[in-house]
């Protein structure tokens, strides 16, 4: 697998840059920095300071304006700084102009967010999608960032009479760009094998931002050892467990956590790990209630689940952390009565907007996981009695 560039390490300290631009407010853009601030610790950087520039569009050659370049110079020569990370992504002579006018390193959101699936692809199919979306990335940033790639092919015949070193390396990207392609291709006919074998079950797929107690849940409802920690993309491949509650089996599955400015062809390389969301009977809609911005949270979701045309599927929205939400929420002076209230409200609001299709849980803290069991149960009782109706006897 190639590295763009090398990887970001514990010891580097992250300078943090976005532009406001007419479709943004300056909310809005601390919003963004703040999730970029997020993908940077990730990654194992620190964000040390953050530079904005009002601008009616990013500046062509280097992003920010002129000023606002020597500004952020003035703030390098004084503090230590090992890279400069833009919130929106730059084509390669930006990098180029910027890392030529600072003298630091330069990436972009994209880039930040290949480095860290590259650091989480741990099975032959993701390692092989990561590579793609890399490769894809880095094509049309040749010219601007180039640096000479390692000759793949070598030997006699590998650069044409009058070739360019620059065209040469576009032609090796080609070449392994195809190549991926086919062994995805490869990859994706095995799993469709593996996935229609799995016979007559109901599938039931967690879907959700990055970060919101997925893999959580999914250890709480299968009682297997999903990997999970408190970092953005800690699932990259879909995990699949046979669970059976009350007789009744169904087939469970966790995915990659989606996140605003995920890089088009990152979800193009990424489109047949979410083929569990496709295929999927019932979809398990995890949301983290404690975060300011949850409800944009779950837009972005909805938009990929209709980018999949999975939207449609019978859905259960499971707000989680809410032992969080409480303790954000409430101050010390309220009453137990009102707080009630508060909680009985925020429930009728979600039960009325999902059509009584909610459930409000924390995982960590194990509440209201029977009222989950039950609803996900009732789900999968109700899709077997229809597709099955002669067979039901076998699933209770």
């Amino acid at each position: 697998m190639i590295d763009i560039k090398q990887r970001l390490n514990n010891a580097e300290k992250a300078l943090l840059v976005g532009v406001i631009n007419q479709t943004q407010s300056e909310q809005e853009i601390q919003e963004n920095l703040d999730e970029l601030a997020f993908l940077a610790e990730t990654a194992g950087a620190v964000a040390i300071k953050r530079f904005i520039q009002k601008l009616t569009h990013a500046d062509s050659r280097t992003y920010v304006g002129k000023g606002k370049l020597e500004e952020i110079k003035n703030y390098i020569t004084t503090h230590e700084t090992d890279v400069i990370i833009v919130d929106d992504e730059l084509n390669g002579s930006q990098i180029t102009n910027i890392e030529k006018a600072l003298e630091v390193k330069a990436i972009d959101r994209s880039d930040l967010i290949l480095d860290i699936f590259a650091s989480r692809a741990k099975t032959a199919r993701a390692k092989a999608q990561v590579e793609l979306a890399q490769y894809q990335y880095i094509l049309p940033r040749l010219r601007g960032m180039w640096k000479h790639l390692e000759r793949l092919g070598g030997g006699i015949g590998t650069r044409g009479p009058g070739e360019s070193e620059i065209e040469t390396d576009r032609r090796i990207v080609r070449d392994k760009i195809s190549l991926l392609k086919k062994r995805l291709h490869q990859i994706e006919k095995q799993s469709f094998i593996q996935r229609k074998e799995r016979g007559e079950f109901i599938r039931v797929s967690l879907v959700g931002y990055t970060n919101v107690g997925k893999s959580t849940i999914m250890n709480l409802l299968s009682k297997s050892d999903v990997f999970a920690e408190n970092k953005l993309f800690a699932t990259l491949d879909t995990t699949t467990r046979k669970v059976v509650f009350e007789n009744t089996p169904f087939l469970l599955s966790d995915t990659v956590g989606f996140i605003r400015k995920l890089p088009h062809h990152l979800i193009e390389s990424f489109k047949s790990t979410l083929d569990e969301v496709r295929e999927a009977d019932v979809l398990i809609h995890v949301v983290d209630i404690s975060h300011p911005k949850y409800e944009e949270q779950m837009n972005t979701v909805n938009k990929t689940l209709q980018e999949l045309n999975a939207f449609d599927k019978p859905t259960l929205t499971v707000f989680n952390k809410i032992d969080l939400y409480e303790a954000q929420t409430f101050d010390e002076w309220l009453d137990d009565e009102t707080k009630k209230q508060m909680l009985k409200d925020l429930e009728q609001r979600w039960q009325t907007a999902t059509n009584n299709n909610a459930v409000f849980i924390s995982a960590t803290e194990r509440k209201n996981v029977d009222v989950l069991r039950n609803s996900i149960l009732d789900k999968v009782r109700t899709l077997y009695k229809i597709r099955y109706p002669y067979k039901t006897e076998y699933f209770f």
